[in-house]
C-alpha cells in the first residue's frame, strides 16, 4: 500500500521471534524470489543449554530442564562436529509443507509426521560464553538450515539439550543489516525517499556475469 504496488512479494520465512534482513520483492521483482532465496546466510543467535522444548525454541512447552551444564571448552568441541556438509532434519515447527500442509500446522494440532533428512552446508559457526547457559552464536550457512534445530542438536550432542533463545539475520541475499529499514521508519519517509530506496531489479543479479 505505501508503494501503490499490488505484487509483493518476500525473500525468506523468518520465525516469528527472530530479527533482521527480510528482502522485499515488488512488482515484476517477484519473478525473481528463487534466484535470491538460494544464496547462504548469515545469523547471529543465542543456544540456551539445559533446557528443550516443542518448537525447538524458548517459546514452546517444556519438555525437559537440566542443571548438568557443560564446560566452555567442551561446548566449543562440540561445535567442530557441526561445521562443513552435514544433514539436517527439519522441525515440525516449520513452514515446509508435507502433502499440502504446513509441518507447523499439523504440529499445532498434535500430529507428528516423518520428515526426510535435508543437506546442509555451515560455513561458520562461533560461541561466545554469556552466562552458564548461553551462548552467542555467529552462523553462516547454506539454503535451508534451521538454526533453532541447531541450537537442539549442539545441546543434545552436550548431552543437557538446547534450544534458541533468539535470532537475528545479519545478511541474506546479498543485503546487510545496515542497508535494511523497519516498516516505521519506511512510513515516516517521505515519497521520494521511500522510491530511494528500492533497488532496480538487476542488482539481485549483479554477482552473475553480464
Amino acid at each position: 500500500g505505501i508503494l501503490h504496488t499490488k505484487k509483493v512479494g518476500h525473500a525468506g520465512t523468518l520465525d516469528p521471534m527472530a530479527t533482521g534482513v527480510l528482502p522485499v520483492l515488488l512488482g515484476r521483482a517477484v519473478k525473481a524470489s528463487e534466484y535470491i532465496t538460494e544464496g547462504d546466510k548469515h545469523y547471529v543467535a543465542t543456544l540456551r543449554l539445559g533446557l528443550t522444548t516443542d518448537t525447538e525454541d524458548t517459546t514452546g512447552a517444556t519438555l525437559t530442564v537440566s542443571d548438568a551444564l557443560p564446560r566452555e571448552e567442551d561446548v566449543q568441541t562440540a561445535l567442530a562436529a557441526f561445521r562443513g556438509a552435514q544433514t539436517q532434519t527439519p522441525p515440525m515447527y516449520s513452514a515446509l509443507k508435507v502433502g499440502g500442509q504446513k509441518l507447523v500446522d499439523l504440529a499445532r494440532r498434535g500430529v507428528t509426521v516423518e520428515r526426510t533428512p535435508r543437506d546442509i552446508f555451515i560455513h561458520r559457526l562461533t560461541a561466545e560464553k554469556l552466562s552458564e547457559r548461553d551462548y552467542r552464536l555467529d552462523v553462516v550457512c547454506s539454503k535451508g538450515t534451521y538454526i533453532r534445530t541447531l541450537c537442539a542438536d549442539i545441546g543434545a550432542k552436550l548431552g543437557c539439550g538446547g534450544v534458541m533463545a533468539s535470532l537475528a539475520r545479519v545478511e541474506a541475499a546479498g543485503f546487510p543489516l545496515s542497508a535494511c529499514r523497519t516498516l516505521c521508519a519506511y512510513e515516516a519517509m517521505t515519497e521520494e525517499e521511500r522510491r530511494a530506496c528500492v533497488r532496480p531489479t538487476e542488482t539481485l543479479f549483479s554477482d552473475l556475469p553480464r
